[in-house]
Order: structure tokens, then sequence, then C-alpha cells
């Protein structure tokens, strides 16, 4: 039987990563596998309690979709409208439309529960 202990405190926590840190490579189905198995899962709930990662900004998230898959601002276009559009919505100076979020979401496959999300717009000075 695989003990372990629950983590409670940020000590707790600390605790879990060592010992996974020593077990990493420890084969599934063994004795070591099944507790790399169990602390794993802990620390997973425990991170998503208490270290919660908020999801990128819709440019963020775009930005990154484009350097992950090799892809350059132009690409975009098809979705978002010609090069000054895509220039002005990528800067921030201008918000993404509903039409846009569909656009890219069907284009790239990027979550629309991302892409609606408010985000700060770039101000221009008057």
């Amino acid at each position: 039987m695989v003990t372990v202990n629950p983590i409670h405190t940020e000590q707790d926590y600390e605790t879990a990563l060592a010992e996974i840190g020593t077990i990493m490579g420890a084969e599934p189905g063994t004795p070591e596998g099944d507790r790399l198995d169990v602390l794993s899962t802990l620390v997973e709930a425990w991170e998503a309690r208490h270290h919660p990662i908020e999801p990128p900004d819709p440019i963020t998230l775009i930005r990154f979709a484009l350097e992950a898959r090799g892809l350059k601002m132009a690409d975009l276009e098809p979705m978002i409208g010609g090069s000054g559009r895509v220039s002005e919505v990528m800067n921030r100076k201008r918000p993404l439309t509903l039409a846009m979020i569909r656009r890219l979401h069907q284009g790239l496959g990027l979550p629309t529960d991302v892409l609606v999300r408010e985000y700060p717009l770039e101000t221009e000075a008057a």
C-alpha cells in the first residue's frame, strides 16, 4: 500500500515536490510509481487551489499561437483583416470584435473563453 501524507501547508507542498523529484523516473505499476502518481495528483490539486494560473489575455494567446506554429502576423489577415487592422489589434490599439474572435477560434482553434476576455488597450495621448 502506498502511504502518503495530505498537503495542508506550504511546507507539506515543498516536501511533496522534493519527494517527486527523487522518484520522478519510477516505473508505472511499481510501489514507487504508484507513490509518484498519488503525490503528483495531490500536488496538482494543491497548486490549482493555492497557486492558480490565470489564462493569458487574448493578444498574448494569439502571439503564443503564432510563435508555436511558426506563423507570421500576415497569417492573421484572413481572421482579423488587412495588415493595418492586424497591426492595430496586435498592438492593442483596437479590440477584437466578435467576428474576429469567431474566425480566430475557427482558424487557429483558440479557445473562445480566452479570446472574449477583456484586456487593456493602449490609449493614444491627445
